[in-house]
């Protein structure tokens, strides 16, 4: 209940500060870096990165994504064109670079766009993927991500994110109930994630796609931003030997993106930590000190979490 009624109190305190509405929230800095998901785990490339053209049409680097989708590709150069192909059990894709079409399983389509060749990797369209090897594709024009495949999200029940004990987290316990489920129970430890494990579900809670730092241009304070298939869950930043930094979201800030997802924001600054030691002191302004990169990790909160705590190695440390 404590726990509860503190996040309710942020969330009171904080819009006061900054005002209201999703308009007072911008990402600082240029756009995100295009990304490719395979059934939902981002694929890493070694030099060429995907991209959008100056069309709009999202280019990725075809052999990276064949091979992890189990075809080969093949180059071949004839007088001054080249050719590429790529063959998977049920596919023939065959390609030349400069040209906008390609043929897919003998038949020609066209895509708009060239195929190029750039940094010594052959780009093609994202449509050319979905079509040429059979795969279901989709543009996340919010988060700037490709996905391919299916949308089975990893979870933190996954034996692939151990158990820590919680008494590995003793320093973190200045707050005394941070480490309680919403039942009040003590948790049994916590499930440590990292935000190129993202996105993952919190067991049976939230979908916890990515994160930012963003400025309410009416105030010039900066929120951390969590994109989320859920509205209105309580987080924390967590500092060692320090108290909580309990927040709750800015729900007048809240914007839906209209597929599935919102975007919550938490803010960095709250006039609520000036009640962490449980005393209220007025002539107290240390919480105006508080700087995100000063917490190691962010704490998400969830009804659904029960028997364990999830926090994601702070991002922006």
């Amino acid at each position: 209940m404590k726990k509860l009624l503190l996040a309710l109190l942020t969330g009171v305190i904080s819009v006061s500060l900054i005002g209201s509405g999703a308009e007072s929230a911008s990402a600082a800095g240029k756009p995100k870096q295009v990304e490719v998901l395979l059934n939902t785990i981002k694929m890493k490339f070694p030099d060429a990165k995907p991209f959008q053209d100056a069309q709009g049409s999202v280019m990725v680097p075809i052999r990276f994504v064949s091979e992890a989708l189990g075809a080969k590709v093949t180059y071949s150069k004839e007088g001054k064109v080249s050719k590429v192909g790529v063959y998977s059990k049920d596919h023939k894709v065959d390609m030349t670079i400069g040209q906008t079409s390609a043929l897919v399983d003998g038949q020609k389509k066209d895509y708009g766009t060239q195929i190029i060749l750039k940094q010594n990797r052959t780009f093609v369209p994202l449509r050319l993927v979905s079509e040429g090897l059979g795969e279901k594709v989709e543009w996340d024009k919010i988060g700037r991500w490709v996905w391919i495949g299916n949308k089975d999200f990893r979870n933190t029940d996954d034996k692939e994110f151990k158990l820590t004990k919680l008494s590995d987290f003793k320093a973190y316990t200045k707050t005394k109930d941070i480490f309680e489920n919403w039942e009040g129970e003590t948790f049994s430890g916590v499930k440590i994630i990292k935000e190129n494990d993202l996105p993952i579900q919190l067991s049976n809670g939230q979908v916890i796609y990515s994160l930012d730092l963003v400025k309410s241009k009416k105030a010039g304070l900066e929120m951390v931003e969590v994109r989320s298939d859920a509205r209105g869950k309580p987080a924390a930043f967590l500092m060692k030997n320090g108290y909580a930094k309990m927040r709750q979201v800015l729900d007048a800030a809240f914007i839906n993106n209209g597929d599935k997802t919102g975007m919550n924001y938490y803010p960095i600054l709250s006039t609520v930590d000036k009640f962490a030691t449980g005393k209220y002191v007025e002539s107290d302004n240390s919480w105006m000190n508080f700087r995100i990169t000063q917490a190691d990790y962010i704490l998400f909160e969830d009804r659904n979490l029960k028997s364990y705590a999830v926090v994601l190695v702070n991002p922006f440390k």
